[in-house]
């Protein structure tokens, strides 16, 4: 790995990151090797039409082989080289340690090892992850982390960044299938089926809804604010509920949990700048039924019991009511400046941070400016001081 990736970029990583990341792509790698050494054995034992032949068809596979390996070893090269420049080498160790600590909250009082975290920068609006535990493009190692692209225009507001953790989550805990079961039991008859497709991204969503609030809800709102036709569009087999219906989950869960507040504006704005009227026909109806749905949904996304969950409610786990607008102003009243200076509060309260500054740049447009730069200037504080996780504490899925 120290040929293709920066040292810088490397140094960029923890430690235990680092290690195990050059003992997967070293594996992969040495499996090659001893393959193609085997075809070199085979080549020299070759003495007739037939073992040529099948050497021949050996040799194909393995140039298929190669650029299987090739395209891991290009996914984790590319993405660790983004970490060359040391002032985003602190804000992605910034981003691994968050989407970690977001992860470790469900996963460790259920007694599941958290995966390790690589965060990278890629072009784009939205956020993806390559979740730890799979098996990666040589379809023999297996993922030994959790690797989320952000977009770089979210790079100082990353709530997508636990977004994605929800997938990882989801992925080891079996949430999404309990959920697609849930909503196909208990929502009407005409809408369950198309919900129930929808779970992977609302376990997602419900999960960044958990941590970071009305942030969450608001990041999302600016990534899939687009045209009507592209708010409306519903494809068939996508995962991805209909942007129209999916902002407002998150509205009513807000709603739920927090009462009246700027969410209410965001849904009345919402509604003004796609009316139903612009929806095909087959689509507005789904979304009427939905719109009379969304209490039950948001409620059975959060308060519902799940054998993924030992029978408890995730909000049993992690509390929405902490990143309340209220508890938010309030932790940072009691706090003041300590809140950004202090590693205690770093490791403990990264999470509410990170929702505290999302509302306000929502609910104080004018103010945008400074408050990313505030959240910059922290994200690159809390990584140059974090320290190395020890072994012990991050385990492979």
């Amino acid at each position: 790995m120290n040929l293709f990736a920066a040292t810088d970029a490397l140094a960029g990583l923890e430690n235990y990151l680092n290690l195990r990341l050059c003992e997967s792509l070293q594996g992969s790698v040495s499996n090659l090797q001893g393959e193609i050494g085997q075809l070199r054995h085979l080549w020299r034992l070759a003495d007739t039409k037939q073992a040529l032949e099948k050497l021949q068809q050996l040799i194909v596979r393995m140039r298929f082989q190669y650029q299987r390996v090739e395209t891991l070893l290009d996914f984790y090269l590319d993405a660790i080289n983004t970490r060359a420049n040391p002032q985003i080498v602190a804000l992605l160790r910034a981003c691994d340690r968050m989407a970690f600590h977001s992860m470790r909250a469900l996963l460790s009082p259920l007694n599941r090892p958290t995966p390790a975290v690589l965060t990278y920068i890629d072009k784009g609006l939205g956020a993806s992850i390559l979740k730890a535990g799979l098996r990666l493009w040589d379809r023999r190692t297996i993922n030994p982390a959790a690797a989320i692209k952000l977009a770089r225009h979210n790079l100082y507001r990353p709530t997508a960044l636990v977004h994605e953790a929800g997938h990882q989550v989801a992925h080891i805990l079996g949430w999404n299938g309990e959920l697609a079961e849930t909503l196909s039991r208990e929502l009407p008859e005409p809408i369950a089926p198309t919900w129930a497709s929808w779970a992977s991204e609302i376990t997602a969503d419900t999960f960044a809804f958990a941590h970071t609030g009305y942030a969450a809800v608001a990041g999302l709102h600016d990534v899939v604010a687009e045209s009507p036709r592209s708010v409306f569009r519903f494809l068939d087999g996508d995962p991805h509920p209909i942007s129209y219906i999916r902002v407002l989950l998150g509205v009513e869960m807000c709603r739920q949990w927090y009462g009246r507040g700027p969410w209410d504006g965001m849904e009345k704005a919402w509604r003004f700048r796609y009316p139903l009227s612009e929806a095909a026909s087959g689509v507005r109806s789904l979304m009427r039924e939905s719109l009379q749905a969304l209490p039950k949904v948001a409620t059975l996304c959060l308060r519902k019991p799940l054998r993924a969950f030992g029978s408890r409610s995730l909000v049993h786990f992690i509390d929405p009511g902490r990143v309340s607008p209220q508890s938010l102003l309030d932790m940072e009243e009691k706090l003041g400046k300590s809140l950004y200076l202090s590693s205690h509060w770093r490791e403990t309260e990264s999470l509410r941070i990170l929702a505290l500054t999302g509302y306000r740049i929502a609910v104080e447009p004018t103010r945008a400016v400074a408050l990313v730069r505030q959240q910059a200037d922290w994200m690159r504080w809390a990584g140059t001081g974090i320290e190395t996780e020890t072994e012990t504490e991050t385990v492979s899925v």
